[in-house]
């Protein structure tokens, strides 16, 4: 993959990034499911051979994808937190893969 290559591999991915922020903020599955969907083509993409002539800005869209990537997993992780609280609340039962506490001890 050459340089210019790269950089609209990283362009698009971008996109996609802040379309599932989007998706994530609003709780929209099917479009968390049209990013997961586009970021795998996407990864697809960049897993081939890549030239080892990356520019400044190859770097920082490099840089930006992985920062918003991040930031996206963390709030995934946040709404999954909060989603199995409200569901323990509703239940009046805490999850079933909380450790017991009298495994607790073993984990220490």
């Amino acid at each position: 993959m050459s340089a210019d290559e790269l950089r609209e591999t990283l362009r698009q991915m971008l996109a996609v990034l802040q379309a599932e922020r989007q998706a994530i903020a609003t709780l929209n599955f099917d479009a968390i499911l049209g990013t997961a969907t586009d970021k795998q083509a996407l990864c697809d993409q960049l897993s081939g051979p890549v030239s080892s002539q990356m520019d400044e800005e190859c770097r920082g869209l490099l840089d930006a994808t992985r920062r918003l990537n991040e930031v996206n997993r963390q709030v995934r992780n946040l709404v999954a937190a909060n989603v199995s609280t409200r569901l323990d609340n509703l239940t009046g039962s805490p999850a079933l893969y909380q450790i017991s506490p009298a495994y607790g001890g073993a984990a220490a």
